[in-house]
């Protein structure tokens, strides 16, 4: 790291002008970047086969199909012969190619497409996957069709799930982009940032978030040529690398102000600063590097992108703060450093009794914190995964008053996820299927039938995207497993089980290879077995918490709604544990690197267990919680964006970040490093040859004159 920092100290003009022109190019392609990044969400498993065979026979897709529905005039229904023509031709209208395949009460006279009045009916629209995404292409024209077909007097509207799940004002280009969530975001940590510096210095973290976002925005513009980046990758970019980026300036920062306090001159604390407060943003972000690195053994190309293109967060911020952050504080940090209402000569008062009382009291601090951690915990026990329920998704809205309209009349908000049941052409499993316990109907019609295939529409009374609508995939399969004609099964909930299996089937894979991976980074850090191990274990404690608090808000609804005018979801979506997993573990690494990092140095100098927790605590307390804070509001201004998702994965990470630093940070952490005494510091000389570090034997159970004057104070 010395070498690091003298190396850009020398070449400071080169340093900046590489970083000002990676910024500059990288705000100059954002738009190119974003708009090159897909929403394709293929996913692993039969079903996906299935849904392909569909489009390659039909030229239509098979899982969230477009549903107009249509009213008719008061006094007329539509099971009258003439009536029911006059819907017929409304429907017919959504025909606008071949590829439209349509299913509703005109071609399969069945009536669970009609309201128990008598006067609503819906079709369901199945259109080319490529083009309909819910805001272009083909589903527009289709609307527009079927309007223009529809007479005097009737009234038509269009649902689904991809529409409930684009709120009005985002559909209509009003809602908050990422650039102003990040905006408001970094306000936010401006207004933290000023408290903990009192200085300038409070907009140097900020502009080196800045440069890191601009950055990696530039080096996924190079990656979405080679391989898809799913745009996930822009809220992950925009958001979250902004949170770590400055909490890495802000950690070196920190040590800087307190190495000029205890009286180097500026050259001298750059280069100490570095070489401490550097080394722990290294380890830190490839800690969460590993996190997301890992999501590339999983079978789904969305969550690959992710790993591929998340990796390069923290690994740029961390280029940045070992790099350019020590050439500014070179060249200008005492003059930023004005007015200086606040020094760093001391640790703080409060931080440091706050160590001692739980230094004193380890037992209780140990078992109240357990306590804590497990009543927050417990919720996740009933986690549920799938998609948001409807009642969940948009609100207000068109698309929300068609399907009020079709559920008001006693039809059941699963029709929108059809499952479709492909066969070699004969209809006989359709027979079957209508008595499947959770299924409304299931029909075939003239668009479901091609030479050589046919298809049974199966519309169920749950959401597939549910636990009961899953049940009902599962009954639906089992009632045809031994049919020979049965090609396989398709739709939006045969999709989700089948994710489910082959993803979370490799769930504990990427555990391992995150568990392992951290432990040898944390023991090469700390030069210790067992504060690597307890760093893993309560990480992955931190991670049960924030499921708990992701069940307890959003699928049991106990927030969602007072605080997003959400109902609660009924199923958290598919992919946010994943993504809480791989970020979460990392990120709240942070804050177990910061700390244990300082109380190791302390140790190393003192010998003293206490005063090592004491001094760790006492300099980086008010760090870990000023830095958590920071992500805690822009995970914040990231639940302000429109999407049901990504409000959910904001909560979990911003509720996994809180615990960490509150509970297991400054109440787990010193507690555990007290009850462990002299073994925190165990490496065995195998290990420590293996990791290239000096070994760390147990200290020996010595009664020497300082360790009895401390015994006594």
């Amino acid at each position: 790291m010395t070498r690091i920092t003298r190396f850009a100290l020398r070449h400071k003009a080169l340093v900046v002008l590489f970083w000002l022109a990676m910024a500059v190019a990288g705000m100059m392609t954002a738009g190119l970047t974003t708009t090159r990044m897909t929403n394709s969400f293929s996913m692993p498993g039969q079903a996906i086969s299935t849904d392909a065979r569909i489009v390659a026979e039909f030229g239509s897709g098979s899982d969230t199909p477009l549903v107009p529905v249509v009213t008719a005039p008061a006094g007329q229904t539509i099971t009258d012969a003439a009536v029911a023509a006059t819907a017929a031709q409304i429907f017919a209208a959504a025909r606008i190619s071949p590829a439209v395949r349509v299913v509703d009460y005109a071609n399969t006279h069945d009536a669970a497409f009609i309201t128990h009045d008598g006067r609503s009916s819906f079709a369901l629209a199945f259109l080319p996957t490529a083009s309909y995404d819910g805001s272009g292409g083909i589903e527009p024209a289709v609307a527009r069709a079927v309007q223009a077909a529809t007479p005097a007097g009737w009234r038509t509207g269009f649902t689904s799930i991809t529409l409930l799940s684009t709120p009005p004002a985002k559909a209509q280009g009003q809602g908050t982009s990422v650039l102003v969530e990040a905006m408001v975001g970094g306000l936010g940590a401006l207004v933290v940032l000023a408290f903990v510096f009192a200085s300038f210095l409070a907009f140097l973290p900020l502009l080196m978030g800045a440069i890191s976002v601009l950055s990696t925005f530039l080096l996924v513009l190079g990656l979405t040529s080679i391989t898809g980046v799913s745009m996930i990758v822009e809220f992950l970019i925009g958001l979250i690398g902004l949170g770590v980026a400055i909490d890495y300036s802000l950690l070196v920062v920190t040590r800087w102000r307190e190495e000029r306090a205890h009286g180097l001159g500026n050259t001298a604390a750059v280069e100490a600063a570095m070489a401490h407060a550097g080394r722990a943003v290294v380890f830190s972000g490839l800690t969460v590097a590993v996190g997301l690195l890992a999501l590339i053994v999983l079978p789904v190309p969305m969550l690959q992108s992710v790993g591929y293109g998340g990796v390069l967060v923290p690994l740029v911020s961390v280029a940045v703060a070992i790099t350019l952050l020590p050439v500014i504080l070179a060249s200008a940090g005492p003059r930023l450093d004005w007015p200086r209402l606040r020094t760093d000569n001391h640790a703080s008062p409060m931080w440091t009794a706050w160590a001692r009382a739980i230094y004193r009291h380890r037992w209780p601090a140990a078992i109240l914190g357990t306590a804590i951690l497990g009543l927050l915990a417990f919720p996740a026990l009933s986690l549920q995964l799938g998609e948001p329920a409807t009642t969940s998704l948009s609100t207000t809205g068109p698309a929300r008053d068609a399907l009020n309209t079709l559920t008001s009349g006693g039809i059941p908000s699963g029709v929108l996820t059809p499952i479709q049941v492909l066969t070699t052409g004969s209809t006989g499993a359709q027979a079957r299927l209508v008595h499947v316990p959770g299924v409304v109907t299931a029909v075939t019609s003239a668009d479901t039938q091609r030479a050589g295939a046919a298809l049974v529409t199966v519309l169920p009374v749950a959401e597939g995207s549910l636990g009961a609508g899953q049940d009902t995939v599962g009954a639906v399969r089992a009632a045809i497993a031994t049919d020979t004609s049965v090609v396989g099964v398709g739709g939006d909930g045969a999709g989700l089980i089948d994710f489910d299996n082959a993803v979370y089937g490799n769930f504990p894979l990427m555990l391992a290879l995150i568990a392992i991976g951290t432990f040898l980074l944390l023991a090469r850090a700390f030069r210790s077995v067992l504060l690597a191990l307890k760093a893993v274990v309560f990480n992955l404690i931190s991670l049960a918490a924030a499921y708990g608090a992701l069940t307890f808000i959003w699928q049991q609804g106990h927030g969602s709604n007072a605080i997003w005018g959400i109902p609660a979801s009924g199923a958290i979506t598919m992919w946010v544990p994943l993504m809480v997993f791989a970020f979460l573990f990392g990120l709240s690494m942070d804050y177990e690197v910061f700390i244990i990092a300082r109380i190791r140095e302390a140790y190393d100098r003192t010998g003293s267990a206490r005063n090592a927790v004491v001094e760790g605590i006492g300099r980086t307390g008010r760090l870990v919680t000023s830095a958590a804070l920071i992500l805690m509001l822009t995970f914040l201004s990231m639940s302000s964006g429109p999407q049901t998702d990504i409000k959910i994965l904001a909560t979990g990470l911003g509720a996994g970040i809180l615990v960490d630093a509150v509970i297991v940070r400054a109440l787990m952490v010193p507690a555990m490093v007290a009850l462990f005494g002299r073994w925190n510091w165990w490496m065995p000389v195998w290990l420590a040859r293996v990791l290239r570090v000096e070994p760390s034997p147990v200290a020996p159970r010595v009664a020497s004159p300082r360790r009895v004057l401390e015994r006594a104070a």
